[in-house]
């Protein structure tokens, strides 16, 4: 996420988000490097090399921290965490926010910087998260799936925790929920918040509550999105099923239900949240703030609602479906 656009390594603070038809356009990612345990991308996976630049208000972003943070990477990966709000200069980083962390590394004040250090004449979004290499002072890679892919599969000599999120007997079917996911429901509640037409609103929101639907039915038989453990692609669904019901439901018009509305993904909501070392990457108060008071085109009076009320924390029901041991 990123409101501005740097066009030969200067920063534009707006920039225009929707195709002719009104709908949103999420253009691709540029840093597009890859970590290897044994070094043969030229970016070998060591402790202290590497720092991930995120937001926690970031549904992408949160998906790298929280890998970083079940993988047990804090003392091998470093962290900052921009302010909550987005301004005129997009993500800045705060030395006295609550729940933000500043730049360590580079010393910056806003993440743009931290993109023209990598490259002075950087054209194209400024977005988290970033994946920072200390080493050769340049970006690895700023595209979220990759990098949770790298996390999770690369680095398993310094994770303190060993799990596996992207098991061998799974992946082809990993691959491709995190495929069937993304335009519909990850993407899909931007198309529907973000565009400017009623049709291509309508067409957003269709398609992601056919998706919310048929997820709906899968969990009713399974207890994960790829069956009988977790996997990648439930820490894919599951950041955007926590900002749901407090934000996409409201600020970006997705109305037709919400999450609690579902019996069955309510309750494998809850069953992810509770998952150990979860909830401490869980940041409802930088959601919250950033989406209403950032987005002054969606939500003019830039005005946070107190609600709704949700507890993550209540008991589920998903443990009448077995699971791997």
């Amino acid at each position: 996420m990123g409101l501005g656009i740097l066009k030969d390594g200067k920063w534009i603070p707006r920039r225009d988000q929707e195709d002719e038809q009104g709908k949103f356009v999420r253009p691709s990612t540029t840093f597009r490097d890859k970590i290897t345990a044994d070094g043969s991308s030229g970016f070998k996976a060591e402790p202290g090399r590497y720092h991930l630049y995120i937001s926690w208000a970031c549904p992408w972003a949160h998906r790298t921290a929280l890998t970083r943070r079940l993988k047990g990477l804090e003392d091998v990966v470093g962290l900052s965490v921009v302010a909550a709000e987005i301004d005129q200069n997009s993500w800045e980083f705060s030395e006295t926010e609550p729940g933000t962390i500043a730049d360590t590394v580079n010393h910056t004040n806003y993440l743009w910087q931290v993109y023209l250090k990598a490259d002075p004449n950087y054209s194209g979004r400024v977005t988290v998260p970033v994946l920072w290499d200390k080493q050769t002072g340049t970006i690895v890679n700023n595209e979220s799936r990759e990098i949770v892919r790298m996390f999770d599969t690369q680095f398993d000599a310094y994770a303190k925790n060993k799990v596996n999120f992207y098991p061998e007997n799974l992946q082809t079917v990993i691959d491709e929920t995190g495929d069937a996911i993304y335009q519909p429901i990850n993407n899909g509640v931007y198309r529907a918040g973000f565009a400017t037409t009623q049709s291509a609103y309508d067409e957003a929101v269709t398609e992601l509550f056919a998706a919310l639907d048929h997820w709906e039915g899968v969990l009713a038989k399974q207890r994960y999105l790829c069956g009988d453990r977790i996997t990648e692609a439930d820490w894919f669904m599951f950041t955007t099923l926590l900002r749901f019901d407090a934000v996409y439901y409201v600020h970006f018009k997705c109305n037709l239900r919400r999450i609690v509305d579902y019996p069955n993904l309510w309750n494998y909501l809850k069953d992810l949240y509770q998952y150990s070392g979860v909830q401490e990457t869980c940041n409802l108060d930088h959601i919250k703030r950033h989406y209403y008071r950032s987005h002054p085109n969606v939500n003019p009076t830039r005005i946070v609602p107190k609600g709704p009320i949700i507890d993550f924390t209540e008991a589920h029901n998903r443990d009448r479906i077995p699971v791997a041991v």
